[in-house]
């Protein structure tokens, strides 16, 4: 595929000024009780990601955390981009290329079933209705919430509760702060067409950074003793930092491993039951540096996969725990 015809996929989400916009989600429709929702079924839904995303990684991540499996099934993408003049995902783990439930090859398939004037890239995660076999949910930015929310009537017994009623506004407040200048931070320095562009999105996510470094030197998670929805969002960022966005996006200031306090916090995440466990380091690192979509200009080193870094060291003694005022059996907050 040619370089002009990979890079057409992302030409709409790029600002006169060089600068990277993402697209806006098309399938917004909340799940609940009301008119226009969703309701909330066992069986009914699948939710589709590829294990590269960090938009669908965290996902992945509260599924497993509050025990929706069972409820809600897995479609999983191929790590690499199918070689099409257009961006899209392809099933090609699954036997005979296909996803086993939904029977489509290509991401864009279902979406163009559900809305066949859809010219938007088909993106990941997606909740498809296996009933109506169409999209209802991609709304990456609220999807988690929902699962911690609506869907509580089919959490395991004794889940976690990562997104307490009393701090939903500092957590929305926060979770809107880091996706600007971390979470799509990356992705504005990795797409960035111009040196300007780039530049001030590296300024805003290292001093960004800065900032939670400080934040973790005296609390073990972002709003203390128990884990957040705030804090699958950021894992979800960095524990792909050093593996993929601090060489193939240009992130290069520091590594995370350089940050002390940070460090120490994703390592304490990645011991953590339904985070370490949901992180494939192969996907990510065949994604982002094999991937011929990727933003770069040297397209000879999209034959290489890096053998580094060395990422051992993340199951090492993080000590986070002292910080804690909780002892370790309620390292995540259960209502009650």
């Amino acid at each position: 595929m040619s370089e002009k015809k990979t890079a057409a996929g992302l030409e709409a989400e790029i600002k006169e000024d060089g600068s990277f916009n993402r697209q806006v989600n098309r399938f917004t429709a909340p799940f609940g009780e009301g008119a226009g929702e969703l309701p909330v079924e066992a069986g009914r839904y699948r939710l589709l990601w590829s294990a590269v995303c960090p938009w669908a990684h965290r996902s992945v991540i509260v599924r497993s955390v509050l025990g929706l499996e069972d409820a809600l099934s897995l479609g999983t993408a191929s790590p690499m981009r199918p070689d099409l003049p257009h961006a899209d995902w392809e099933f090609s783990l699954d036997e005979k290329g296909v996803d086993p439930v939904l029977g489509v090859r290509y991401m864009s398939e279902i979406y163009k079933k559900t809305d066949p004037g859809y010219s938007g890239r088909p993106t990941v995660p997606v909740i498809v209705d296996v009933k109506e076999q169409k999209v209802v949910n991609n709304d990456y930015f609220k999807l988690t919430n929902y699962l911690e929310t609506t869907w509580k009537p089919l959490h395991k017994d004794h889940a976690p509760d990562l997104y307490p009623e009393h701090l939903r506004a500092e957590i929305d407040a926060f979770n809107h702060t880091i996706f600007e200048d971390v979470n799509n931070g990356v992705y504005k320095c990795g797409f960035a067409r111009s040196q300007e562009a780039y530049e001030e999105a590296y300024d805003a996510l290292f001093a960004r950074l800065d900032e939670l470094e400080e934040r973790l030197c005296k609390q073990r998670f972002l709003f203390g003793d128990f884990i957040t929805d705030s804090d699958v969002r950021l894992y979800a960022t960095l524990i792909r930092f050093d593996a993929a966005y601090y060489s193939a996006f240009k992130t290069n200031r520091n590594r995370i491993v350089d940050f002390k306090n940070l460090w120490g916090y994703i390592r304490d995440l990645y011991q953590t039951p339904g985070f370490g466990d949901t992180t494939d380091f192969q996907a990510i690192k065949v994604h982002y540096h094999l991937s011929k979509h990727i933003a770069s200009d040297d397209q000879k080193s999209k034959t290489i996969l890096p053998k580094g870094p060395d990422l051992s060291a993340l199951h090492s003694e993080h000590n986070r725990g002292a910080l804690s005022k909780r002892i370790e059996k309620f390292l995540i907050h259960r209502e009650g």
